[in-house]
């Protein structure tokens, strides 16, 4: 192990409770140890997932939320007997590990709730909802602290909570926890005065407008979450440890507006400094022995769930400044390297580092770290393309398809992460010569498949290097783990003794003498039948290092014609996006937390962006357009960049021995690309 990394492996306590070492998995939907949504369902494939990072040296493990009342059936989760009994035989198990766990509660979602079209039905009729309330009880499942709007769905309210519905949900936090701590967890995380989840809705001055002992004063805005740890000491002892996921600052100016990295002249709707180290004392006189920082709100996502586009250590700033205002332990989330995290650990500024998706990517990750075998990693690229596919954009709700939203915490890059029963790696029963065409990702990630299967595998690319497009998509500044995963790549065909022909044109298919045939040739950019096309470049040109002027013109405002925009800001040029839809990113499994980030930042920015229009001609000084209101606007520019999309380039036809995967197939992302490589190489 390098030096620098050893402040990550000392031990620590929380309370009276030893942590072996300082790196805590932190929590993600749908990890929960307990199923949502049947009764006394103990989720095996999360309990797996958790087993085998504990097994890989991990110190704390915070497995997904568990609402304290089931959303789908309304009961409580002390209610469900079963799934504590279950609970504490695997307990027995998962301490042979060393490893301590948490169970992280929360008390819902409130207007944070992301809600589909389905959902927003329920809501908003009166007769559907109360036909629908003995499945999802949408007036609970949206309850807050007052009236507030929903994150995601226009028209949607919350309505506030009782007192006796917060007195009944205090007691089912002590109830559930004095369950835990009798079938052998190690502690209780509360979730959250964080996110702005409901406690959180409960904390914030912009989503709580209540007159009564739970709104107005600080004390009486985090009153509901001081409550729920006194009745939780109360119930299992003072010795007990309970942990607060805490966002420092909400970093939101108000209802879906967030504020940026480097945005300093906003007015705070949420918590400020000021008042997070006045909030941070207060919880932590209340009960609380331990806070898991990060930053944010539903309504600046980018925070919590942090895309690639925002800086490394994001959070660590924030946390370590509450170092003077409390004594228990921080732990800091949020795009955290290792070395960071262990340089403000020795340094006393903070007392463990928080890490949650590159546990979905790479479950050894901490022990190739241990046994400096860095290079072996494979990297998360927080693209979210698994993990949280929440989609949100104009007019369109959660844009989420359902086997998403019940099956979370899926990884783009690794296919057996929580799906371990559909995929896995078994030796073929009768190896063959198998030959792949397009060294890509969907290119690499078949050959590597095919190789770990048993089957001789040749990889022909007609390029001088692997990689393929996606070397052009991480040539972005702030694509450095994207350029990361390319090198992960090349390292894992080399490791894996696979045959690479560079410099290998195939342009037949059947002159290979092979057993079977992947083809991975990707796509081609599409050409829409606009006057003047000849005087764009396509975006795989810019990419690829082609320059452009000062001013720019991005035809397409999906993902990559946003991220190019995003890319050109940075160079200090002056992007124009022109997109035919009537939002920026308007797809499906682009996660709100990355889209959001794109938006607010182009608008930050004064970046011009013409919704709803379309193009009538491109010249060599400027683009003609037609603006949603029909009118002729033309705009000067030096460079047009193309972002409108790409269709499958398959090199042969689906055949008894020839499949095709990756773009070649279906243009999608990551996780298209990758699953398809394993669905096609496991029955081969």
């Amino acid at each position: 192990m390098k030096k620098e990394y050893e402040p990550l492996f000392t031990p620590w306590k929380i309370g009276k409770v030893e942590i072996k070492n300082r790196i805590v998995m932190c929590s993600m939907g749908g990890t929960s140890i307990f199923g949502w949504m049947e009764p006394n369902h103990f989720d095996k494939e999360a309990a797996n997932f958790l087993l085998e990072r504990a097994k890989n040296n991990v110190g704390l493990i915070l497995p997904g939320i568990a609402p304290i009342r089931d959303p789908m059936g309304g009961r409580w989760l002390y209610q469900n007997k079963g799934k504590f009994t279950a609970l504490k035989s695997y307990m027995e198990e998962f301490h042979k590990t060393g490893a301590k766990l948490f169970i992280q509660l929360t008390a819902g979602f409130g207007r944070a709730m992301a809600v589909n079209d389905i959902m927003v039905k329920m809501a908003k009729n009166k007769v559907l909802g109360f036909l629908g309330k003995p499945i999802f009880d949408m007036d609970f499942i949206l309850a807050s602290a007052s009236a507030t709007p929903n994150r995601w769905a226009d028209g949607v309210y919350s309505r506030p909570f009782t007192v006796e519905e917060i007195h009944e949900i205090v007691e089912a936090f002590a109830k559930t926890a004095r369950l835990c701590m009798e079938a052998g967890v190690d502690g209780i995380e509360i979730h959250a005065v964080h996110e702005g989840y409901t406690l959180d809705q409960f904390a914030l001055k912009y989503t709580n407008q209540r007159t009564d002992a739970y709104g107005g004063s600080l004390e009486n805005r985090y009153r509901f979450a001081a409550e729920i740890v006194q009745a939780i000491k109360k119930a299992c002892g003072a010795d007990f440890p309970v942990s607060l996921r805490y966002s420092v600052v909400s970093k939101t100016k108000g209802f879906r507006q967030g504020a940026l990295p480097g945005e300093e002249d906003y007015v705070e709707a949420g918590r400020d400094m000021e008042e997070s180290r006045e909030a941070a004392k207060f919880l932590q006189d209340a009960g609380y022995d331990m806070l898991n920082c990060d930053n944010g709100t539903y309504d600046a996502w980018y925070w919590a769930h942090p895309p690639a586009y925002m800086p490394f250590n994001c959070n660590l700033d924030y946390v370590t400044a509450l170092k003077d205002s409390v004594d228990i332990p921080l732990v800091c989330a949020g795009r955290m390297r290792p070395a960071d995290g262990a340089a403000a650990i020795a340094a006393g500024k903070l007392d463990a580092m928080g890490v949650a998706r590159q546990f979905l990517t790479d479950p050894q990750w901490v022990t190739k770290l241990m046994e400096d075998r860095e290079e072996d990693i494979k990297p998360c690229i927080c693209c979210h393309n698994a993990c949280f596919t929440m989609a949100h954009y104009e007019g369109v709700a959660n844009d989420q398809d359902l086997m998403d939203a019940l099956h979370m915490a899926r990884c783009a890059l690794n296919p057996e992460t929580m799906q371990s029963r559909k995929y896995k790696l078994e030796k073929a029963a009768s190896p063959k010569k198998v030959a792949v065409i397009g060294g890509g990702i969907g290119g690499m990630e078949s050959a590597l498949v095919l190789a770990a299967r048993g089957h001789q595998v040749t990889l022909y690319e007609k390029s001088g290097q692997l990689g393929g497009v996606f070397i052009q998509a991480a040539a972005p500044s702030y694509k450095e783990k994207d350029r990361e995963l390319i090198q992960w790549y090349r390292r894992a065909v080399e490791k894996a003794g696979i045959d690479v022909q560079l410099h290998t044109e195939i342009k037949d298919a059947a002159t290979l003498q092979a057993d079977a045939i992947i083809v991975a040739t990707g796509a081609v950019p599409k050409k829409p039948p606009i006057p003047g096309l000849e005087h764009g470049i396509e975006a795989t040109e810019f990419l690829g290092g082609r320059k452009v002027g000062e001013k720019v013109v991005i035809i397409g405002g999906g993902l990559t014609g946003c991220e190019i925009a995003y890319d050109l800001l940075l160079q200090g040029k002056k992007p124009v996006v022109v997109e035919m839809k009537n939002d920026l990113i308007a797809a499906k499994g682009v996660c709100l937390a990355n889209s959001s980030f794109l938006r607010e930042m182009l608008a930050w920015k004064g970046t011009p962006v013409y919704l709803g229009a379309s193009v009538l001609e491109i010249r060599k000084d400027g683009v003609a357009i037609q603006d949603k209101d029909g009118k002729a606007v033309d705009i000067p520019c030096d460079s047009v960049i193309l972002s409108v999309g790409y269709a499958p380039n398959p090199l042969s036809p689906a055949s008894g021995k020839v499949h095709i995967v990756g773009d070649a197939k279906s243009v999608g992302n990551l996780r298209t690309v990758i699953w398809r490589a394993w669905d096609v190489c496991m029955k081969i």
